[in-house]
């Protein structure tokens, strides 16, 4: 899956008024950054640009925006840090109608170099509906370019995604990606389209039923496929193993024989825990000091619970990461926000640290855990996207993807 897209590399942007969709989606507690990766994650894109002398807007969606408007979701603590980042003030445009007569006047008056961050793109409403055009085209006539670096929100055809290329296109502008969508579709698109040998995919988190595609599509790709977290409840139970109250979706059970029959069929190793760390019930709070045991994970005591897995699997799936050439990770293994059931999260993170293949983590909660775990620096490439990752680890076109002109 080459990336056969213009990049910002592909354009003359001197005196042009860019527009720029990032995913400035981070985490704020009591209004402070708690977790700055997606700010950084921009920079690249952002600088180029300055120094080519555009003018700079740039346009992002935050939090869920479930109830209207709020200072709580605004982007001002987000252009207050890029100001710190950039080394130059980044104009803050606060009204709450993203393209109103303020966006306007702050457009009009920047100059080659200035850089405009416009309010929360949730705000309008528009965002995330099939009737978006007003909201895209007013988007469009505040720019000349627009550049798509918002990987995280590749996946959705939202106004400030891919609604906005079309109204760009019609009056002879370009759309084109930036330096970190370029990077991942490099990275993702290769590692699955055209992997070095072997290649081993390893697939946590709670349900089967998110990775219903990706586990089918990853089937034919990887030569090892291994399972952990919650949605190995399911496989193992589909094989007749005795699962107590683990977390397992009775409606994938008939789909997670097929995929069982497929990796047969195909020749291709599929690895489930074989032992599992059990508790009586989940932690309450998550983090809670909690009394647990080691079983085989056939076993599993009827009124126990599977939260991790156990160390010999721990050991199965780090010897399956020591011979690969590449690897994915998507999910964690346990509840690795809990210190006592980490410890398989911990031990897959570490064997990924320790090899020499190309590493990259598909996003949400393990891009999470390799950077709260501290194995971050040691990964080749860490997924800014969990839900868009998914999708493209599936094989699906992404709409932000797409809607960027071919070279």
């Amino acid at each position: 899956m080459a990336l056969n897209k213009k990049t910002v590399d592909d354009i003359n942007a001197k005196g042009k008024r860019v527009l720029v969709r990032c995913d400035f989606n981070v985490p704020l507690k009591d209004g402070v950054i708690t977790d700055e990766t997606r700010i950084v994650a921009a920079l690249p894109t952002i600088k180029k640009l300055i120094g080519d002398g555009a003018k700079v807007i740039l346009c992002s969606h935050l939090g869920k925006v479930k109830n209207g408007p709020n200072e709580g979701e605004s982007l001002a603590p987000v252009a207050k840090r890029l100001s710190e980042k950039l080394g130059k003030e980044v104009v803050f445009v606060s009204d709450y109608h993203v393209t109103g007569e303020a966006a306007t006047k702050a457009v009009s008056e920047m100059k080659d170099g200035d850089v405009v961050l416009l309010q929360n793109t949730r705000f309008r409403g528009a965002e995330e509906t099939k009737n978006g055009e007003e909201f895209s085209k007013e988007l469009a006539d505040l720019a000349d370019i627009y550049v798509c670096d918002a990987f995280g929100s590749s996946h959705r055809a939202h106004a400030s995604v891919a609604g906005v290329t079309k109204f760009i296109s019609a009056k002879g502008g370009q759309n084109v990606v930036g330096y970190l969508m370029e990077k991942e579709i490099n990275f993702l698109g290769n590692a699955v389209e055209n992997p070095v040998r072997p290649f081993v995919a390893i697939l946590g988190g709670a349900k089967v039923a998110d990775k219903l595609n990706v586990i089918s599509n990853l089937l034919e790709k990887c030569d090892t496929l291994i399972i952990g977290g919650g949605m190995a409840y399911t496989f193992l139970k589909a094989q007749g193993a005795e699962v107590g109250t683990s977390l397992v979706d009775d409606t994938k059970l008939d789909y997670c024989k097929e995929m069982l029959e497929k990796a047969e069929k195909l020749g291709k190793k599929l690895l489930l825990p074989v032992d599992t760390t059990i508790a009586a019930a989940f932690p309450n709070p998550i983090d809670a000091e909690i009394a647990v045991e080691v079983v085989d994970s056939k076993a599993i005591p009827a009124d126990m619970m599977g939260l991790d897995i156990g160390p010999k699997t721990a050991e199965l799936y780090a010897d399956a990461v020591k011979s690969a050439k590449t690897v994915v990770w998507n999910g964690p293994m346990g509840v690795f926000e809990n210190p006592i059931l980490a410890k398989g999260t911990i031990a897959v993170a570490k064997a990924l640290a320790e090899t020499d293949a190309i590493t990259i983590i598909g996003g949400g909660d393990s891009a999470a855990a390799v950077n709260t775990l501290g194995f971050g620096d040691k990964m080749t490439h860490i997924s800014t996207g969990g839900g868009a990752s998914l999708e493209f680890l599936e094989g699906k076109e992404l709409p932000g993807v797409m809607a960027a002109d071919d070279k």
